[in-house]
């Protein structure tokens, strides 16, 4: 367990910029920060971070608080995970109890399973630095290839022993379960039930997620045992944690220089990203020989939209530039290719030349898509028919491009390039914008029926599920505040947030003669108290309360306060009320002033009541149909009575927010 004064530490310390800019390019936005949302396919930055209040959050899907909230939800950890990550980060000890056997039997299979991985990246590496044999083949063969101790360091590049049992048995003397071995890869069972080292006398390579966890690992060959071997690598098989389509080889260690540059390189495999970083360009990816997904252009487009496929010159590197180009600029990526010298990749080229000629040669050669497909598609081409086939192609290329302007730019540069009409080219990509509009409605309907279909489904078994689902606190930084009763209540929570330290009423005159200030949570905590009214929603309430008790202090803000608060339910629900969608620059920022803050406390404490009374009617109506079914006659009356009354209060009241609607106007 972390202790209280740890977590208060730690949270003191975090910068919640700092800890964003770990996953997501921030561009100064005014007194904000500004991005692609990691939490949905975000193609305008709709994602703000607040320094000054310590949150973030999304306007289009509404995710976001306080960094632990952020890491929680983006990382998919727990709240203790969470807080662990960001005392590492900065360099805050935490003391913790020796989990028991049986805690240690309960710990999720996934987390687990990191452990299990980082202890053998660790293995791997010690193998070879400190082992013989480490040292006499492993090092040798990556210093053979050029590869420096420094990259060696960076990439922590290792070494399997050529035993078939020699991780295992270190693994379990160690302590780790074989369960784990197998469930991340690291072994696999023969049909007799042995245990067998999946990387065996390989060279190794750990893969990293974006914040720097180990969650898989790639062996190779070696050179003078992969002739006539089609497998020279071997990674590591899907898993809870390791989904290869989701990953890219490298993007962590390349993730602050590509935002730094604005630009990303795509490779094809692991020696090709330690070349270039070896030559200095460090903004390089790999996809590791499968084919490019959807999720992994998402998670380069959040560090930037400009990327170049870097790929060997043969027919191999040609087809997988073909292949990626659409996907890429489907999802706004601004694509250029650079094909290498025939027989030369990334890693060969590289110890052929000198960084800077790499440098040079890339900037020189490198083209635009559509230049690239025209050079392939047309080159040695004279037959009409194929000609056109290939024109098509470019403009099929073209008419993925989400953005219209960028569209019609390559139209006008492809038909002054292939001596095309441009109205020609143009209504050819319009039919086929129609068509994929079509067939993404379509898609819509289906899914649609599907999830309607899945609603029914979900309807007969949520009363069986809810209160066990609102008890997961791993899930705290997704989840929505309880439905609260009273519609005005989140206005006023936000209004409390915002405003909740500022006075608006001074030297009021207390019951013992003393004269006291009213913050705006005190006068709401104050009114709402003389008729026993609280809010519906118990996070609300703790909000208000939390807010009229530290509002009279020094420096207090509500915003902050609460982006630090210990309950990370009550910190998550306060930074999604926090944020104004729209935000005007510092230039055109009005501060209300003491009177309309005061007018608009009372004005939403009216329609608080009204909507109460309301509510009050409405059960009321109910009570009344039941007694006239039951044709209790005394009970009618008093119903009747107390009807009366309720609907004099309301009319009160509609009045009172109408001349506060009149004073504010």
């Amino acid at each position: 367990m972390i202790d209280r004064d740890t977590i208060d530490k730690i949270l003191e310390a975090t910068n919640i910029v700092d800890v964003v800019s770990e996953f997501v390019t921030l561009r100064k936005a005014g007194i904000n920060y500004k991005g692609l949302c990691p939490f949905h396919d975000d193609k305008t930055p709709s994602f703000i971070v607040s320094p000054t209040k310590g949150i973030c959050h999304c306007f289009a899907c509404g995710k976001g608080g306080n960094a632990v909230n952020f890491l929680m939800e983006h990382e998919q950890i727990s709240y203790p995970d969470a807080l662990r990550w960001l005392a590492k980060k900065y360099n805050i000890e935490i003391r913790e109890r020796e989990l028991s056997a049986e805690e240690k039997q309960q710990a999720s299979d996934r987390e687990s399973m990191f452990i299990v991985n980082e202890w053998a990246k660790n293995y791997f590496v010690d193998i070879l630095k400190k082992n013989p044999d480490g040292q006499a083949i492993g090092l040798q063969y990556f210093r053979s290839r050029g590869i420096r101790d420094d990259i060696i360091e960076k990439f922590k590049l290792g070494y399997a022993l050529s035993r078939r049992d020699s991780l295992s048995k270190a693994a379990v003397a160690a302590g780790y379960k074989e369960d784990y071995l197998v469930k991340t890869g690291l072994c696999y069972r023969k049909d007799n039930g042995e245990l067998v080292d999946r990387y065996a006398g390989r060279v190794i390579f750990p893969w990293f997620s974006v914040a720097g966890k180990v969650n898989a690992f790639g062996g190779r060959l070696l050179d003078s045992r992969t002739k006539g071997v089609q497998q020279k690598y071997v990674n590591s098989p899907e898993s809870d944690i390791f989904h290869k389509e989701r990953e890219l080889y490298g993007l962590y260690q390349a993730k602050r220089d590509i935002a730094k540059q604005d630009h990303v390189f795509m490779v094809e495999g692991y020696t090709d990203v330690i070349a270039m970083h070896q030559c200095g360009i460090c903004n390089v990816v790999a996809n590791s020989g499968t084919a490019l997904s959807v999720h992994q252009i998402k998670a380069l487009r959040r560090f930037t939209p400009n990327i170049t496929l870097l790929y060997d010159g043969d027919e191999a590197g040609i087809h997988a530039a073909m292949r990626g180009t659409d996907m890429l600029l489907a999802e706004g990526m601004n694509v250029k290719v650079l094909l290498l010298p025939d027989g030369d990749d990334p890693d060969s080229f590289s110890r052929k030349h000198t960084a800077e000629e790499f440098r040079k040669y890339i900037e020189t050669n490198q083209s635009d898509f559509i230049r690239f497909k025209s050079d392939v598609m047309l080159r040695g081409v004279n037959d009409p028919i194929k000609r056109s086939e290939a024109i098509t192609s470019i403009v099929r290329s073209i008419s993925v491009i989400p953005n219209q302007i960028t569209r019609d730019t390559y139209i006008h540069e492809c038909s002054d390039r292939l001596r095309i009409n441009e109205q020609t080219l143009i209504n050819t990509m319009n039919s086929f914008i129609r068509g994929d509009i079509d067939a993404a409605q379509k898609e819509q309907e289906r899914e649609a029926q599907r999830q309607a279909a899945a609603n029914t489904t979900a309807a007969a078994t949520s009363s069986a599920t809810s209160s066990s689902a609102s008890a997961s606190s791993a899930s705290a930084s997704t989840a929505e505040p309880p439905a609260s009763d009273n519609p005005i209540e989140p206005l006023l929570v936000k209004l409390i947030l915002q405003h909740g330290g500022d006075i608006i009423y001074k030297d009021v005159k207390t019951a013992d003669g003393k004269n006291i200030d009213l913050t705006v949570a005190q006068f709401i905590d104050y009114d709402l108290s003389q008729d026993n009214l609280v809010f519906s929603n118990p996070i609300f309430q703790t909000i208000l309360a939390e807010t009229a008790a530290h509002s009279g202090e020094d420096g207090f803000d509500p915003a902050v306060f609460f982006a630090t608060y210990h309950d990370i339910n009550v910190s998550s629900v306060a930074s999604r009320l926090i944020f104004n969608k729209y935000q005007l620059c510092r230039s055109l920022e009005m501060t209300p002033d003491e009177e309309s803050v005061r007018l608009n406390t009372i004005h939403l404490l009216s329609e608080f009541r009204a909507h109460h009374v309301q509510n009050r009617l409405n059960a009321l109506k109910q009570r009344l149909a039941e007694a006239q079914r039951e044709k209790n006659g005394e009970e009618v009356r008093g119903i009747l009575k107390e009807m009366m009354e309720a609907r004099s209060l309301r009319d009160t009241i509609a009045d009172s927010v109408g001349q506060s609607l009149i004073r504010n106007i």
